[in-house]
């Protein structure tokens, strides 16, 4: 890989201090004790994560361009990828003849998304639209739809109550009175929604919740694979919701990270690791958790994960020294923020080059890290 070769040429960085530097790897005791058995190979993953969190992923491209298109390059056997929010629309990138180019028609977009002073829940979903269209191409549905190796799930949270309205002051009781009630138990939320997984139609996976929150299951087909994606997405109050979803019953659908925004789950019926990059070191389970700080992922749900993290100092050295958000939208001009978020995507590639010489050097069990933010 050339620029693997240039990037370590020019620093002269043993893979070791590539990876101190830039990319912070952590493992469940079954996942790491598998990776010093066999190493770091991608048919010991049977599993993929993608988190919600918006412009956050941008961290994240430079890994998804080594992991995407070379890491699981010629692979035969199936590998199920879940993803909710901007982690279902890295999927849809990942599930295409050509992810790189679908990944980089995504960063390209996004990044340079505008939206007029003050934007409408109407406007934003709007521009969504036409990214995801863009994204996709003419020929993205059916190529998703039916790769038989590369299985697509994305997560989508059925509306119940008055979350479903689109009024906002309805639609924000209904928000309170979820978040409340989730405060209380995590199992509470399916008073209030309804997980969906529109997954592809050639998978059998199969999920555990530990809270026990219903899940259904629909097929993607070219005719809903675009509004599932835009439905995974919606974010409350910010995004209209989805409805008429070839497939699925009548109701209002919104983003998927309401109930997995970092998620929660065990996977099967395989057996294999689940890789997970993600842009921070911890999982936060829904959306409504994240400013509970007792509320964990069981420790179940991680055992068997391994995550791929941007290290302290690779957040440090980005600009403004954070790692982008959907605050950047209100907080900044996009004079100031398409160059910031597009240095970020560039920066990002040191993640994915030190991925690569992490998969290189095999030998890595000494610079795993433990996941210990479950309860």
């Amino acid at each position: 890989m050339p620029f693997l070769i240039h990037f370590i040429e020019v620093f002269k960085l043993t893979g070791r201090q590539i990876l101190n530097k830039v990319l912070d790897i952590y493992a469940g005791p079954l996942a790491y004790n598998r990776i010093k058995k066999q190493g770091l190979t991608p048919d010991i993953f049977d599993f993929m994560l993608g988190a919600s969190g918006g412009p956050k992923w941008f961290t994240l491209a430079g890994l998804d361009k080594v992991i995407f298109p070379h890491f699981f390059e010629g692979r035969q056997k199936p590998l199920n990828i879940i993803g909710s929010s901007a982690g279902a629309f890295r999927f849809a990138c990942f599930a295409q003849k050509d992810p790189l180019a679908a990944i980089n028609r995504l960063a390209e977009r996004y990044s340079n998304t505008q939206y007029s002073e003050k934007p409408d829940a109407a406007e934003i979903t709007e521009k969504g639209v036409a990214l995801l269209d863009y994204v996709i191409g003419e020929n993205g549905a059916k190529e998703i739809v039916t790769n038989e190796v590369i299985h697509a799930h994305f997560v989508v949270a059925r509306c119940k109550g008055l979350t479903k309205f689109e009024s906002k002051p309805l639609q924000l009781t209904g928000l309170l009175s979820s978040a409340s009630a989730n405060a209380v138990n995590r199992g509470m939320l399916k008073h209030f929604y309804e997980r969906f997984m529109f997954s592809s139609p050639l998978s059998n996976l199969k999920i555990q919740d530990p809270y026990n929150m219903p899940t259904q299951s629909v097929a993607l087909n070219e005719k809903n694979l675009s509004k599932a994606l835009m439905a995974s997405g919606s974010i409350p109050i910010v995004l209209e919701g989805v409805t008429d979803i070839d497939g699925a019953p009548k109701g209002v659908y919104r983003d998927g990270g309401i109930v997995d925004y970092h998620f929660d789950l065990q996977y099967g019926p395989e057996q294999g690791l689940v890789l997970y990059p993600h842009f921070y070191s911890k999982a936060t389970p829904g959306w409504f958790d994240k400013s509970l700080s007792y509320r964990k992922p069981r420790k179940a749900s991680f055992d068997n994960v391994v995550m791929l993290v941007p290290s302290a100092e690779f957040v440090e050295k980005l600009p403004y020294s954070k790692i982008p958000d959907r605050k950047d939208f209100e907080n900044m001009p996009a004079e100031q923020r398409i160059p910031y978020w597009q240095s970020v995507i560039q920066q990002s590639d040191a993640l994915g080059e030190a991925f690569y010489s992490l998969v290189e050097k095999q030998d890595i069990a000494d610079l795993i890290k433990p996941i210990t933010f479950c309860a």
